[in-house]
């Protein structure tokens, strides 16, 4: 067989091992996070978060179309599209490996023996199935998300610089270069990250048209390249778009013409100059200018997917994230202005004082004839300021964190070294090189991490190693042991890697550096561009894949190094085949045994299933308030998707603050009626109401909500106060807040049943929370002021009180959701702790005969997601059966119980889990299900005593992080043994005193 036959069927061989393990592992449903939003908006062709990702959404439709008319296999098949992505990413890895291990072993017009043969193509497989295998990538491969396809990408044009590199002398290779602009041009339609590829892609350029490299020459290269992605970034993807928007600005505005006319002129006149380009290249002989030319138009080419945001926008689709349906609007969603500015390059400290602004451009927003001044950008002068900021955010809980990491005094100021310090101890080392060792030398869990020695930190499996950054390894509790994340390499993927790079740089140091540059940009690079403050909502391993891919090529090339070695010792051809097979039990073989169980989601539909319990909590044409993405991606994936409660409006506060949301929430959606917001338009726009400030007013009592919503609204002057620059704003006058109930109103909709008549307040008085009302607070006072109790109102369990506006004393839980109910409150004692309210009996029936659990108690695995929501799921359950108990109804008390046992898995070992097992067993034992509860305490303590003495040996030689868990597990410990003695449960008390004993000759000291 030739070279080019084997290394094509040896290549597909990987995209079939890959694809089919991905297949396999596939979730059958929507994940968490951004996936339920993907799902739902490429089905309907919808507008996701800024800066959106059209070619991935019109992609996946495709591949929803052969789930047929079985809309619950919708999800699966987008799924797949990322398993195929991620499949053909393993494809093309494959061929790059084998191009670089052939460039390093074998000269141009030597024979291709068989010994390099083999030793080229076992580079190939391991270092391709070893990145088939890897945590971050294999995370992404079976979910519809950006990522899978977004890899694909930079895969393919990194294999095709190569291609490229080998066909250079031949007439017509510049195809090549042109084929890399248009994908690259696509990839913008998908994720930036692609991007990166340019500057190690310029240096391949360099090597291969320059006959005598030199440094300076390579530094040039180099610096051109990062030049050429700054344009592409800035120039094209944003400049081009804000051209065209100040184009449009100046034909509206000031010629009087429709919108659009400046857009379509500029657009030709892009069109005619590059067409001027091509022309004047070709006539002037200049080909380095022509491919330029040539390679600017299919990156425009690729990046006109993004005409799809804007066309889709016009039509009004239900999730229509930023309605860019304008040029500036469009510019804004390109410019993720959504998510705020960082500083990058210069900027302040978290301790520095604002001390003046700097005016900056207009923000132009559409208005019904012509754009219109929304306000100016602003930009913040600080008394203190510093290079490379790092520790910037003066948000109070991450100034915390940055005081704990760097040891820093309460009033202390950082300085510039320790500033660097956090660049390097926390963005590079614990939220980049974690992430590296969890792909290549192992993992302690999948828990979040954020600097303590039990949560997701990278292990080893060796233990010695292992105990001299987290303390000792002797007795790990079963929260790492039996965690499916749980994953130990014991280096071996890293070394082969170190061995390929050295032997790289050894044999072909040009090759290694391009290597080295794409490990370094998609990389560090990326470490400091994106100057990650701390306490992420999520791990962001995801951002890193293209470093981990570049280190893969090493491990493929690890093999060749072992059998150059090797072939010392013994017969070459043999050493070829023996140093595969090292290398593929060292990493592949190694990584999938490790990693199968964790990134096996093919039994898990929690996100689906809770999604679908929380639309059912709600009453008909339900108004339900939610926050975050895992409460609203989900539930926008089932009810667009699956068609799952289509009369339930789904309310995003986070959104809830921007004029384009508002506006959408006035209009009809699905089966869901326009909520009733009165204010019209031009009341919310963007730059007016966007925050009004509280100004104590003298009133007496509370005020109508109806009555102070009219005031925030009010146009006229005396409803106004003078600002410090002389403008007049809006203001809060008052705290205290009533509404005014009917009780024949709230019984004729509904709200509350006519048999608790008695109990319905006359009116609903409360303290607003917050010193400020913006737009998210002013659109829900709207609601509630005029709602007159048509819709029900609920909150999702997981929106955070401070986002209540105060009505928490009002709110019921009735499963995922508070309802918001006009009931009088019973007589609280002040010295305890306010219990929640629940609506029992609605609760009861959503909870034990309603409710879908996603297979939690026997699914293979179970995410970080899903595990927090069984914390919140074990309360509830708690709470209604101590409700119903307290009730007198204790058949259905038990039935409660019993039903949380069915549902909620075993194995949840975090200490806030423990407690609320401690009440289930003793509301057990109170319902004579002794040997439930017998086992269930014993189960709870034994856990506990794995937990603290672990926390101990640990704590023996490092900083005792985890006082607070020491101190939960102690005291929930005693609680058991207190409940097993009260009933005369004696031998398991005994027992229980006994490990309380132990354990307290281990921390009281």
């Amino acid at each position: 067989m030739n070279y080019t036959k084997i290394n094509n069927s040896l290549g597909w061989l990987c995209f079939l091992t890959a694809t089919i393990t991905y297949v396999l592992t596939l979730e059958p449903s929507a994940s968490f996070w951004d996936c339920g939003e993907f799902i739902a908006a490429a089905y309907k062709l919808q507008i996701v978060h800024q800066p959106g990702a059209p070619l991935f959404l019109m992609i996946e439709k495709i591949f929803s179309l052969l789930a047929g008319s079985d809309k619950s296999k919708i999800a699966w098949w987008m799924n797949f599209g990322s398993a195929l992505s991620s499949g053909a990413t393993i494809l093309f890895l494959f061929w790059t490996i084998t191009a670089l291990a052939k460039k390093a072993l074998w000269k141009t017009g030597e024979e291709l023996t068989s010994t390099k043969l083999i030793s080229i193509m076992g580079a190939g497989l391991v270092g391709a199935l070893a990145y088939t295998f890897s945590d971050t990538f294999w995370f992404s491969a079976v979910e519809a998300e950006v990522y899978a396809m977004s890899s694909l990408g930079t895969a393919i044009v990194f294999w095709a610089i190569l291609k490229w590199d080998a066909h250079a002398d031949e007439p017509g290779a510049d195809k090549w270069l042109i084929f890399i602009a248009y994908i690259m041009g696509l990839s913008i339609g998908v994720h930036l990250l692609n991007l990166l590829v340019i500057p190690a892609m310029a240096i391949v350029y360099y090597f291969r048209r320059t006959k005598q490299a030199t440094t300076k020459g390579t530094f040039w290269a180099l610096f051109i390249g990062v030049i050429i992605l700054g344009v592409i970034q800035y120039g094209v993807i944003q400049y081009l778009v804000k051209f065209a928007a100040y184009f449009d600005l100046f034909f509206v505005n000031s010629l009087g013409l429709g919108f659009g006319t400046g857009v379509t002129t500029f657009a030709l006149l892009v069109i005619g100059g590059i067409t001027y380009g091509i022309i004047y290249s070709i006539k002037k002989a200049k080909p380095v200018l022509n491919l330029a030319f040539i390679c600017l138009t299919f990156i425009l080419l690729g990046y006109s997917s993004f005409a799809m945001i804007v066309i889709r926008a016009k039509a009004d689709p239900v999730l229509n994230n930023s309605d860019p349906d304008n040029v500036f609007a469009l510019l804004s969603y390109l410019n993720r202005e959504q998510y705020g500015d960082r500083p990058l390059l210069y900027g302040q400290y978290f301790d520095s004082q604002a001390i003046d602004y700097k005016e900056g451009g207009n923000i132009y927003r559409k208005g019904k004839d012509k754009y219109e001044v929304a306000g100016k950008k602003f930009e913040q002068i600080y008394d203190r300021n510093t290079l490379l900021p790092r520790m910037y955010s003066d948000d109070p809980q991450h100034v915390s964190f940055y005081r704990d990491w760097m040891n820093l005094g309460e009033s202390q100021s950082p300085s510039f070294a320790e500033n660097l310090g956090f660049l390097f101890s926390y963005q590079t080392s614990f939220m980049y090189i974690r992430y590296f060792m969890w792909d290549f030398v192992g993992r302690q869990n999948d828990d979040q991490g954020h600097g303590n020695y039990t949560s997701g930190n990278w292990v080893s499996g060796i233990k010695p190693l292992d105990a001299l950054r987290l303390g000792s390894q002797d007795n790990l509790p079963p929260s790492i042991t039996q965690n499916k994340a749980y994953n130990r390499f014991y280096f071996l993927p890293l070394i082969l890697g170190l061995i390929g790079a050295f032997w790289h740089f050894k044999r072909k140091q040009k090759d290694a550096g391009v290597v080295g540059l794409l490990f370094f940009f998609t990389g560090l690079a990326i470490v400091l561009y994106l100057n990650q403050t701390p306490l992420q909502p999520r791990e962001r391993d995801y951002a890193y894949a293209g470093s981990f891919y570049a280190f893969t090529i090493w491990i493929g090339l690890g093999v060749a190094a072992i059998s150059e070695w090797l072939s010392k010792k013994i017969t070459p051809a043999s050493a070829g085949y023996f140093a595969t097979l090292i290398g593929l039990l060292a990493a592949p073989v190694l990584m999938a045994k490790e990693g199968w169980d964790d990134h096996n989601r093919s039994e898990k539909t929690t996100p689906r299933d809770l999604a679908i319990d929380y639309l059912e909590s709600c009453a008909p044409n339900a108004i339900l308030f939610t926050y975050g993405d895992n409460d609203t991606y989900p539930l926008w994936y089932v009810q667009e998707v699956e068609g799952v409660r289509p009369d339930i409006r789904i309310v995003n506060l986070s959104l809830l603050g921007t004029d384009w949301y508002i506006r959408q929430m006035k209009e009809k959606v699905n089966q869901s009626a326009a909520l009733p917001i009165t204010m019209p338009n031009e009341k919310f726009v963007q730059g007016v109401r966007d925050v009004l400030r509280y100004s104590e007013y003298p009133v007496e009592g509370s005020v109508e909500l109806k009555n102070i919503f009219d005031i925030l609204t009010s146009d006229a002057e005396n409803d106004k106060i003078t600002m410090q620059d002389g403008s007049k704003e809006n203001f809060l006058p008052t705290k205290k807040f009533k509404l005014s109930i009917n009780p024949q109103e709230v019984i004729a909709t509904h709200t509350v049943s006519p048999k608790l008549a008695d109990s319905i307040t006359p009116a609903m008085e409360w303290t607003y929370n917050k010193n400020y009302v913006t737009k998210t607070e002013l659109a829900m006072f709207d609601i509630l002021a005029h709602n007159n109790w048509k819709r029900p109102i609920y909150f999702a369990v997981t929106v955070p009180n401070s986002n209540f506006i105060g009505l928490d004393k009002f709110l019921y839980n009735e499963g995922f959701a508070y309802r918001l109910l006009p009931l009088k409150s019973a007589f609280v004692d002040s010295t305890k702790q306010e219990e929640e309210r629940l609506n029992v009996d609605v609760m009861y029936h959503n909870m034990v005969n309603k409710f879908v659990w996603g297979n939690m108690k026997h699914a293979g695995y179970l995410d970080p997601e899903t595990t927090r929501m069984i914390t919140i799921i074990q309360k509830s359950f708690n709470q209604l059966a101590e409700n119903l108990y307290n009730q007198g109804r204790k058949e259905e008390a038990k039935k409660t119980l019993l039903k949380s046992l069915e549902v909620i898995p075993d194995k949840n070992y975090s200490f806030y889990s423990v407690v609320h097992r401690y009440y289930s067993a003793d509301l057990l034992y109170r319902l004579k299900e002794t040997k439930k509860a017998n086992l269930l305490v014993e189960q709870t303590a034994n856990n506990i005593v794995a937990e603290l003495n672990y926390l101990a040996d640990i704590s023996s030689t490092k900083e005792n992080l985890a006082s607070n868990d020491i101190q939960l597990g102690l005291t929930v410990l005693n609680e058991l043994i207190k409940v097993s003695t009260e009933n005369n449960q004696t031998a398991l008390s005994n027992s229980l005193k006994n490990k309380f004993k132990s354990l307290e000759t281990k921390f009281v000291r």
